[in-house]
């Protein structure tokens, strides 16, 4: 049996108040009755109770497998911590920091104080995080909690974005001051002969206009060359599809960088035709840059050797030999940079930017070939560059 509580009577109420409306408004006595009986009758079969709400869906909180399994998926170093340890550590995470962290409280786990206090704070942040496994990497580290227990630790590598950005400062660094040095020299030129031109005699006006002109072409010669290594790299992704007959091309750009009061030291050793993938101008170029280096820092009364022969596995080997000082053991990896010079006032004498070697790198990375350098005191300066072949005959054997 229903209790009082159970009767609906708030909607009694509404029937009956419903009901004399529809009866003031005209409708017949009798059905608006009906109408009433009908109401009624629902609200007592029912109950006047709603319908049962819908039992809310139960939780299916991750468990650590599941968690495990997620997380083994991404590229990026990630780790689960439970109560402040590290449970999960996905395959990124493990290869940076090492297996045995699994079980580790995660501030032992990391040793460095921007991440430990990030883990202490036991809210979601970011933070950056250096010298994490090398003394100047740079991480970000990013921390989301879960609940109470749990939380996620993301580790993102922005070394490279570092190294780009002091890349970026020292080449504008170094750029302006290589271009302020010959500036300033034309200008303090000038100014002479501008406020002291008729006292100075004849022989010693032309030896200020040809320093003038010597700087001026090396300013030229160095944005040249500033334009020609932005380009290279620019392109350093995209593969030449072009097929160039690599004999034929050497020859040419070899003369050319020897110039015409260098012909009678310049040796070409040529082998064979060799086609290989690639761009034209920039194997020119390569060319040139090598083979004016050599000149440059060669001995005055030497030959250069310029040989193309085949190489290893599939490749066809360009090599340039000069036989001057040679170049002492700890400048050799820091050729290939910008602006490095072994000799600054040597190199600024004979013409040299710095750039060459930067140049003729970025090229043979384009290329997918690879550059040596080889020498010492005493025994000359030699550069080979394999280049991969389209073909190479079947009798060739490597060198």
């Amino acid at each position: 049996m229903s209790s009082v509580r159970d009767i609906p009577v708030s909607g009694i109420a509404l029937a009956l108040a419903s009901c004399t409306a529809l009866a003031l408004g005209g409708l017949s006595i009798w059905l608006c009755g009906a109408v009433l009986l009908v109401w009624l009758g629902s609200l007592w079969l029912t109950g006047g109770n709603p319908p049962p709400a819908a039992a809310p869906a139960q939780a299916n909180p991750l468990d650590r497998e599941t968690m495990r399994d997620m997380l083994e998926l991404s590229g990026t170093p990630l780790l689960l911590t439970e109560d402040g340890k590290i449970s999960v550590a996905n395959n990124e995470a493990r290869k940076l920091l090492g297996s045995h962290i699994i079980g580790q409280d995660a501030r032992v786990a990391f040793r460095n104080p921007a991440a430990i206090e990030l883990i202490n704070s036991n809210s979601g942040g970011t933070t950056l995080v250096r010298g994490l496994v090398r003394r100047r990497d740079i991480w970000r580290m990013g921390r989301q909690t879960i609940d109470s227990r749990m939380a996620v630790i993301e580790l993102i590598d922005r070394t490279a974005e570092a190294d780009i950005g002091r890349a970026h400062t020292d080449f504008v660094a170094n750029a302006s001051h290589e271009l302020r040095t010959p500036l300033a020299s034309i200008i303090g030129y000038v100014e002479t002969l501008r406020d002291d031109g008729d006292r100075i005699d004849a022989e010693k006006r032309e030896h200020f206009l040809d320093t003038i002109l010597s700087e001026a072409r090396r300013m030229q010669d160095l944005v040249s060359d500033l334009m020609s290594l932005s380009r290279v790299e620019a392109e350093k992704h995209d593969l030449p599809q072009d097929h160039i007959e690599l004999k034929e091309v050497v020859e040419r750009a070899a003369h050319d960088g020897a110039t015409a009061e260098r012909q009678d030291r310049l040796e070409l050793n040529l082998e064979g035709e060799f086609t290989i993938a690639g761009d034209r101008q920039q194997i020119e170029q390569l060319v040139r840059n090598l083979v004016d280096n050599a000149f440059k820092y060669g001995a005055q009364d030497k030959p250069v050797t310029v040989t193309l022969e085949h190489g290893r596995a599939g490749h066809v080997r360009l090599a340039v030999k000069d036989f001057g000082d040679g170049i002492s053991e700890e400048h050799l990896p820091h050729l290939t940079r910008r602006f490095y010079r072994t000799d600054p006032g040597r190199s600024r004498a004979s013409g040299g930017t710095g750039l060459g070697l930067a140049i003729v790198k970025h090229i043979v990375e384009r290329h997918r070939g690879r550059l040596d350098i080889e020498s010492s005191i005493g025994n000359g300066t030699l550069v080979s560059v394999r280049f991969p072949l389209i073909q190479e005959s079947d009798d060739a054997e490597p060198a």
